[in-house]
């Protein structure tokens, strides 16, 4: 079997230092790098191209679902893990159709993850046993489907909505999306638009309530 080369994006160092140890105890894998947010783990896939990134789902300046749904852009052959706290079918339900590969509990054991790597690596999807029965028994009693509130919104909304909610100003955001004042301010116009939200607080509630940001950033 080939070596498989995994990218880490978590916010949190402590977490990262964890998953490289844990990853690297593995046979034939190797951990390329290391990234705090998923724009930068964007970055660096485009110029690694690692075979799997393990990617946190909350992540400040862009999230793990919108780093997701980038991946197959910026390097189509990597395939993505999610990781999250959530074990909730909509959350799992989500990364899936964002284009995850699998997705792990933060406390999935040691073996679990050799399993997930691998299965993931040969073209499969792997799901961790604290989530697979989740998602078996909502899709049992049936999901319906567009229930998802974000899907409302464009790539770039879902941007400017994540940095509202993690408190930047509006230069700021410009600054971090490179575009102009004027171009976020529309975006923000079109965001209150399209949810009839017509406050920031609402927007912050919104971005908390769908688990775009966690209520503790």
């Amino acid at each position: 079997m080939s070596s498989i080369r995994v990218l880490l994006a978590d916010d949190h160092h402590l977490v990262r230092a964890g998953m490289r140890v844990l990853v690297q105890a593995i046979p034939l894998c190797e951990v390329v790098c290391e990234s705090p947010n998923g724009r930068h783990a964007l970055q660096q896939a485009r110029d690694l191209k690692p075979d799997i990134v393990l990617m946190d789902l909350l992540m400040p300046e862009m999230n793990g679902l919108e780093a997701i749904r980038e991946m197959p852009q910026v390097s189509p052959r990597t395939k993505v893990i999610a990781l999250s706290m959530n074990t909730d079918a909509q959350s799992v339900l989500r990364a899936l159709r964002a284009g995850a590969s699998g997705y792990l509990s933060k406390d999935v054991s040691p073996v679990e993850l050799e399993l997930a790597l691998r299965a993931v690596a040969s073209g499969r999807t792997y799901l961790s046993a604290s989530v697979s029965q989740h998602v078996i028994t909502h899709c049992v009693d049936g999901f319906p489907a567009a229930t998802d509130p974000l899907d409302r919104l464009t790539p770039r909304q879902r941007e400017v909505l994540q940095l509202i909610a993690e408190g930047c100003t509006t230069k700021e955001m410009a600054r971090k999306l490179q575009i102009k004042i004027k171009t976020v301010e529309t975006h923000r116009s079109q965001l209150m638009q399209e949810l009839d939200i017509h406050n920031i607080a609402g927007l912050v509630c919104f971005a908390i309530r769908t688990g775009l940001v966690s209520a503790s950033q």
